[in-house]
């Protein structure tokens, strides 16, 4: 019989140890929202961009991140103070082994609290070889990043986290809670306390207006495809394929305190069965693999022989068939190298779409070597401009930041994309110098345009340009109408040195479809009209 009363030399129970690391998963997970609201709240509310600390803790999670940080330092030659937060990590996990990815990582908990081991009778028999598919991207990720590129980013934890948020999990919320607002909103009694309710949470939880993205249901479908996979074995995503979990198992095989199974052990399996992540193996004798240890302690608190201690002191490690070993190094750089190379490509790099509008002081080369597609610039623009891309910057670009005027344009009152941005993918541009930045150039279509093509007075565009000398002038010109009657239609032009490619013009144009006035980079296709 297992005796959970007794304590341990700490003090604590094996129960408690369990208890205390569940609430720091909940307190780590609601953190993490709160971190994800905070920086949605201050840019919603200051669109300038905050000031001070505030900038500094809100990309706090992402900045802890040593697989992100260290990729990107890799990649762009460029060490930025932030990420040296992520040492607290590698230190910590030298010390304690892999407790981010036990106590800490908000991934995790979420497939802690979704293992689907009820729902099935057996599991399915993996290889434990396949545990080093986990490494191998971690070196993949980390050759890449030598030759410049981190596509593979969005494989990190913490991005996928934060990309599902902004682009599926919170615009979905935000659509139910407007919906039942607006059916609540139609009892009359209750009119008062639904517009009470709505001041209250937008925008310090939602945005003003509803936000929308594109392809919601693709970054949704693949964060529920990592959960999915519990259907395999307990945290599948921890054991075999997350990246940052093969860094941290790495170090973690180094760590002063590590599970250890005492001599006392009577060989009964509880331990081997309750592991989450199958750290517990079972040869000659039992024996606890450090590098698959995310010390949950679960395997403590089943021991009915207290045979199973956390010691501290340096151990002899145990080599496995699966660790980083010379041939899977060879096959990553290999990979790597191939993969960047194909990447780079000419049919792959130059197939680009015109309407690739990169957020303001963004230059594209250093963008695919520094971006780490968190999404978090997409979720703090107030105007919803800023998308993911997916096709439009080929696959070396995917899922970094672009702007589509139709649905939102850049704010000439905000910086806060480069104020968020925890790897300076987007620089942090004083206001004054962002509202300087060529996005692109406006380009008007004069079979769409009312005024050119209907001979109906339009002057939308020119009315909600923001450059304080005007880059749209409107021209009265007389015209005659088919049926002979002369009259003057204001007609609008596009003064090119003062266009910044804001995209209002765009996002206001009243044509429903695509507007007769769009904003593309330089070699875009639409004829220019100016003087």
């Amino acid at each position: 019989m297992v005796d959970n009363k007794k304590k341990s030399p700490s003090g604590l129970t094996p129960d408690q140890w369990l208890n205390l690391r569940k609430y720091s998963q909940l307190f780590f997970l609601i953190l993490l929202l709160v971190f994800y609201l905070w920086s949605r709240r201050e840019f919603y509310l200051f669109p300038g961009g905050g000031s001070g600390i505030k900038q500094k803790l809100i990309n706090l999670p992402l900045k802890l991140d040593p697989l992100v940080m260290i990729v990107q330092l890799l990649a762009s030659r460029t060490f930025l103070i932030g990420s040296l937060l992520a040492v607290i990590t590698v230190i910590l996990t030298l010390l304690l082994g892999r407790v981010w990815c036990g106590w800490f990582c908000p991934v995790g908990t979420l497939l802690d609290w979704f293992p689907f081991r009820s729902w099935k009778r057996s599991s399915p028999n993996i290889p434990e070889g396949l545990r080093g598919v986990k490494y191998v991207l971690l070196l993949v990720i980390l050759f890449a990043g030598l030759l410049k590129n981190i596509s593979l980013l969005f494989l990190d934890p913490i991005t996928i986290l934060y990309r599902t948020m902004t682009t599926a999990i919170w615009p979905a919320l935000d659509q139910i809670v407007t919906g039942i607002e607006l059916a609540l909103y139609r009892i009359p009694f209750l009119g008062p306390a639904v517009s009470g309710f709505d001041s209250l949470i937008r925008p310090s939880i939602f945005p003003p207006h509803p936000a929308s993205y594109r392809y919601g249901g693709l970054y949704f479908g693949f964060f529920l495809g990592i959960i999915a996979l519990n259907n395999l074995a307990p945290r599948f995503w921890c054991r075999y394929l997350c990246p940052l979990g093969g860094m941290l198992a790495f170090l973690g095989k180094f760590s002063f305190i590590q599970c250890e199974i005492t001599p006392e052990c009577n060989l009964c399996g509880n331990c081997i069965s309750i592991c989450p992540t199958g750290a517990i193996q079972s040869n000659d004798h039992v024996f606890c693999d450090p590098g698959e240890c995310t010390m949950c302690l679960a395997c403590a608190a089943e021991c009915p022989g207290r045979a199973v201690t956390y010691p501290a002191r340096i151990t002899q490690i145990i080599r496995q068939p699966y660790d980083i070993e010379r041939r899977k190094i060879l096959v990553s750089l290999g990979t790597a190298v191939l993969g960047v190379s194909l990447l780079e490509s000419y049919p792959v790099s130059e197939n680009k779409s015109p309407k690739l509008l990169r957020p303001p002081g963004v230059i594209n080369d250093r963008l695919l070597s520094t971006c780490i597609r968190c999404g978090e610039c997409s979720t703090v623009c107030p105007t919803n401009a800023i998308q993911l891309t997916v096709g439009e910057a080929g696959m070396e670009g995917l899922w970094t930041p672009m702007l589509i005027p139709r649905i939102g344009y850049c704010d000439y009152s905000c910086h806060a994309c480069g104020q968020v941005c925890p790897v300076e993918a987007i620089p942090p541009l004083s206001l004054e110098e962002k509202r300087k930045q060529i996005i692109g150039r406006a380009y008007l279509d004069t079979n769409r345009c009312i005024p050119w093509a209907d001979n109906q007075d339009c002057i939308v565009c020119e009315e909600v340009c923001p450059i304080p000398d005007k880059a749209i002038r409107l021209e009265e010109t007389l015209i005659v109408t088919p049926e002979g009657e002369q009259k003057i239609v204001q007609r609008p032009f596009v003064i090119r040195k003062r266009c910044t490619g804001c995209g209002i013009c765009e996002n206001k144009c009243p044509l429903s479809g695509e507007a007769a006035i769009q904003v593309l980079l330089p070699q875009g296709h639409f004829q220019e009209i100016s003087f």
